[in-house]
């Protein structure tokens, strides 16, 4: 039981390190690049993530082409770097990219692409998955009110953000920096991913980027977070 309870506590530990030692990091150490088993292990934290039915409404596009990235330079400001006077996240981080979110063409109850996913990848059959339409269709149309593309694409956004979340613990578990990022023109974004990137923006829509490496330099301010008891209510 000691060595059980010693063992959980250890993790415990880990995890508060972790969590204490994560800030949104703003400029990133150039010279330093994460290890590629380490990035595929926060991709596959992303990868492994629990989604609202399992949808998976999600892609990851993880952009290293320094051309690429000078894309979005002009309309992500919270990326490139106008707080600080650096070349911020995108001039400097490990690996940078954006998670997309699906659509209402990809994740509207009936979709064809619900469909192809519950039999390709969920590996569902007929019966089964009959019901999942039924239920989905109710979540969507009747428990949950999300019928426009702009509702379903949020909804799928909000599961986008679930999967980050794991992507940047996961690297704080590791020592590794990540910053998660919402400074960005969402129309210029939109544009660029189809003209230079050919994503299907009527099936997925940017719902953040994001950014990974080794910090600069260390947090000028220290953390700060409402107290427990100002954040959590029991019943």
């Amino acid at each position: 039981m000691n060595a059980i309870t010693d063992v959980t506590r250890d993790i415990q530990a880990q995890i508060l390190d972790a969590f204490n030692f994560r800030h949104a990091t703003k400029v990133f150490d150039p010279t330093r690049r994460i290890d590629d088993s380490a990035f595929e292990t926060i991709l596959e934290a992303g990868r492994l993530s629990p989604t609202s039915f399992g949808h998976e409404p999600f892609r990851v596009l993880v952009i290293q082409t320094p051309e690429k990235r000078e894309l979005f330079r002009e309309f992500s400001w919270g990326a490139n770097g106008m707080m600080n006077g650096s070349s911020g996240q995108l001039g400097t981080a490990s690996h940078f990219g954006i998670i997309l979110a699906g659509t209402a063409r990809t994740m509207a109850a009936g979709s064809e692409y619900l469909q192809n996913h519950y039999r390709t990848v969920k590996q569902l059959p007929d019966e089964v998955i009959e019901g999942f339409n039924g239920a989905y269709g109710k979540f969507q149309t009747v428990d949950h009110g999300i019928t426009t593309d702009r509702e379903i694409t949020d909804w799928s956004g909000k599961q986008a953000y679930i999967v980050l979340a794991n992507m940047m613990t996961a690297g704080a578990l590791m020592g590794i920096d990540s910053c998660p990022i919402e400074g960005f023109d969402m129309g210029r974004t939109v544009e660029t991913l189809e003209n230079h990137f050919g994503i299907d923006t009527t099936r997925w829509k940017p719902a953040v980027m994001f950014a990974f490496g080794y910090r600069a330099r260390e947090p000028e301010f220290p953390k700060t977070r409402r107290t427990m008891e100002d954040t959590v209510t029991w019943f």
